[in-house]
């Protein structure tokens, strides 16, 4: 069984994630090496590997493979770096940067994530995070300012207050924008005050709660 297991593993990474120009080796060392199986739902447990977005409950679901290690390329998270996470989910991702960076800060608006995330990540002996329950669609400057801010739900309007948290060399990750165009961009803070924004590229994944909506103009 574990072999299988390790083979659909293997599989992941060289069929989905670099074909998806991930290409950072540490990256790749971590998606091998951090067992996403063990952040999976049981019932789901089949479809680990799989090239989709895994329902995990409360309407919610874990972001796509591909998708989770081009987050972490693009952020290119160091040892010493403080990081903001919006939206817990499974924890899978937490885990991901818990192994990156120095302590991640991860907040989910559903307890029951918050909780059984904490259980995983224990049991993993990952201990640099913090979890919390509450609304973090538009910022969560209690823990800040940060040096990586991650936004797992997709927001019509990236709140400004995000931006304030970033410590001075600070990224952020946020997909921007509502269905069906929605992009995945990549926020710089480059010195304090200033800010660099790149387009990444097009996908579509499920919102924030509560996030922020564009201002609609009524004549």
């Amino acid at each position: 069984m574990s072999m299988d297991i390790e083979r659909a593993r293997f599989n992941m990474v060289e069929q989905q994630i670099r074909p998806w120009e991930v290409l950072d080796p540490k990256v790749l060392d971590l998606l091998l090496m951090v067992k996403r199986e063990d952040y999976v739902p049981d019932n789901y447990k089949a479809l680990a590997f799989g090239d989709l977005e895994i329902p995990i409950g409360h309407g919610e679901t874990m972001l796509s493979p591909k998708l989770e290690a081009r987050i972490l390329q693009e952020l290119g998270v160091t040892a010493d770096d403080r990081i903001l996470e919006v939206g817990t989910g499974s924890g899978y991702l937490t885990a991901l940067l818990a192994s990156q960076g120095a302590h991640v800060y991860s907040v989910d608006i559903v307890d029951e994530f918050t909780v059984s995330a904490g259980a995983r990540l224990a049991r993993h002996g990952i201990r640099n995070v913090t979890l919390e329950t509450g609304d973090a669609a538009r910022g969560w400057e209690r823990h800040g300012p940060y040096d990586v801010i991650v936004l797992t739900g997709s927001t019509p309007v990236l709140a400004e207050s995000f931006q304030q948290s970033l410590n001075a060399g600070g990224r952020l990750f946020a997909v921007v924008g509502e269905a069906p165009a929605m992009e995945a961009q990549l926020m710089a803070c480059t010195a304090a005050g200033f800010y660099g924004t790149t387009g990444l590229f097009e996908t579509v994944i499920p919102p924030l709660r509560n996030a922020p909506q564009r201002t609609r103009f009524v004549f």
